[in-house]
């Protein structure tokens, strides 16, 4: 059934932005650095902390280990010492002699003290101040002896003592006596310095050596992308070939894969910018020079008629051109910059209605009907920009009205099929030969019935509606229209997901005559 119109407000940009929309709170990156340095820093600083923790073990493992040592010399001097320990008529007796006695109370780097406890505490010989047991002191389990070392403070000094448990006896009286040997803490304060400064001196010189190994070692593996570096920046402007991946170790090759494709679609863009800046100085240099001509005509005319006629050719060769001009700028902003371009929610019916309320003037005047075929505005919903796609529906049905004789029909037709929204245009002009098919979508290109039956055309309509197409992931098909005489152009695009409530056979039908 007929449809009425109601032309709606396009407020869709035709180029958007691309990419991220840029905002107050955006922050540049901050640039990286240098690659060396991060390497270095990377590899040397974790180094160092691993060093360090390292000398910590093992200065604290040489001081376990030297401890040990001075415990099994302090246990020697209280055996020894406990060999002298006796019973004599029922008292527990020590039988020092002088010499052994200074060899005890002093050493080459420290003092030594001790003391001989009787069976009931009381001091036998030496040092009767001797701190005694803490009680809590355990028996050391490295000896088979009843020892036990332990830490105190003597005479102002902090010392290590070792207390050992010797029985003793004779025919009349059995018992324990306790042996205690201290020392200073200078010897074993002199080796720890001795071991940390020896720790840190070979530690350090590992350090150094691995970094100068490392240092070594990012050099040598980052030269291949300073040859990278040197050959692409002596590289003439002109020079968009591709770079040789073996320049590079494989882990970077995927980088200089995505150099060479940028500098491919480099070059395939400028190619296109070269073909349609020639394309386009060849198309409009003919009209530019009918217009020279015709107004050269004109002032020579003193006829105001023949005047008046050139006048008019001129007008119709300005809209020509403008028209020629539009279609190429149209091209040119849709091959460098739709492809870059936002997508939205955009009913198809709703553009092939407001083309089809342009356009319907047109046809009227050719004595053409037009009629739409459209399902409902939620069923058709595509992605895409709503300005290029009533680009690609006005093209259509303008080349439609064009090649199309008078009295003839051109039916626009939106529909959904499953997963897709197909839009076809269909007229009962001369259509095109099938061999011709995919040569009418290059630009400037014009079969020979289209020169016939619209001669003035610009040969970019096909052109328009193929980068148009290809913007939106939509595909291209000519075939015969219906009953096999005219041309069928449909496009195929993928369909929004539909709501399960929304009917789809919702269709409407307009003429225009």
């Amino acid at each position: 059934m007929p449809s009425s119109f109601a032309p709606s407000e396009l407020l869709a940009r035709l180029w958007p932005r691309a990419g991220r929309r840029a905002g107050a709170d955006d922050v540049p990156a901050a640039p990286l650095g240098s690659l060396r340095g991060q390497l270095l820093r990377w590899l040397i600083v974790p180094l160092v902390i691993l060093v360090a923790a390292n000398a910590v073990s093992l200065y604290r493992d040489a001081l376990d280990a030297a401890d040990i040592a001075y415990d099994r010399s302090l246990l020697a001097s209280t055996r020894a010492l406990a060999e002298r320990v006796s019973v004599r008529d029922g008292k527990v007796v020590a039988d020092v002699p002088y010499v052994a006695l200074d060899s005890f109370e002093t050493d080459t780097l420290g003092r030594i003290y001790y003391r001989v406890g009787g069976l009931h505490g009381e001091t036998v010989s030496g040092y009767d101040d001797l701190p005694p047991v803490p009680k809590d002191t355990p028996r050391s389990e490295l000896y088979p002896a009843l020892v036990r070392f332990y830490h105190a403070d003597y005479n102002g000094e902090p010392v290590r003592i070792a207390a050992l448990l010797q029985p003793v006896y004779d025919d009349s009286m059995r018992g324990i006596a306790l042996i205690q040997v201290g020392e200073t803490l200078d010897a074993r304060r002199a080796l720890s310095r001795r071991i940390l400064l020896n720790t840190l001196l070979r530690q350090a010189l590992l350090v150094l050596a691995v970094a100068t190994l490392v240092w070594f070692a990012v050099r040598l593996v980052l030269q291949p992308l300073m040859r990278l570096k040197q050959v692409v920046e002596t590289r003439a402007v002109t020079d968009l070939s591709d770079v040789d991946e073996a320049l590079v170790h494989r882990e970077v090759r995927p980088l200089v894969a995505a150099m060479n494709g940028t500098m491919a679609r480099m070059q395939n863009l400028i190619a296109s910018q070269r073909r349609f800046i020639a394309d386009a100085s060849h198309q409009l240099r003919t009209p530019l020079t009918v217009l020279k001509t015709q107004a050269e005509l004109a002032l020579r005319e003193n006829d105001p008629a023949a005047m008046q006629a050139i006048v008019r050719s001129i007008a119709a060769t300005t809209d020509s051109t403008v028209h020629l001009a539009n279609r190429l700028l149209t091209l040119a902003r849709i091959e460098h910059g739709g492809a870059n371009a936002l997508l939205s929610p955009v009913g198809l019916s709703d553009v092939a209605r407001q083309v089809g309320l342009e356009l319907a003037l047109p046809a009227v005047q050719k004595g053409i009907d037009l009629a739409l075929e459209a399902e409902d505005d939620g069923a058709t919903t595509v992605d895409g920009q709503a300005l290029l796609l009533h680009e690609l529906v006005s093209n259509l049905v303008d080349n439609a009205i064009r090649y199309t004789p008078p009295g003839g029909t051109v039916l626009l037709r939106v529909r959904r099929l499953i997963g897709v929204v197909v839009l076809d245009v269909q007229d009962s002009g001369p259509g095109l030969d099938p061999s011709e098919y995919d040569k009418v979508f290059m630009p400037f290109y014009r079969a020979q019935a289209a020169l016939e039956s619209n001669p003035g055309g610009t040969g970019l309509g096909l052109a328009i509606v193929r980068d148009i197409a290809t913007v939106h992931g939509a595909t291209l098909a000519l075939d015969r229209a219906e009953g096999g005489r005219g041309l069928k152009v449909s496009v195929t695009f993928p369909a929004r997901e539909l709501p399960a409530s929304m009917e789809t056979d919702d269709r409407s039908r307009f003429n225009a005559g």
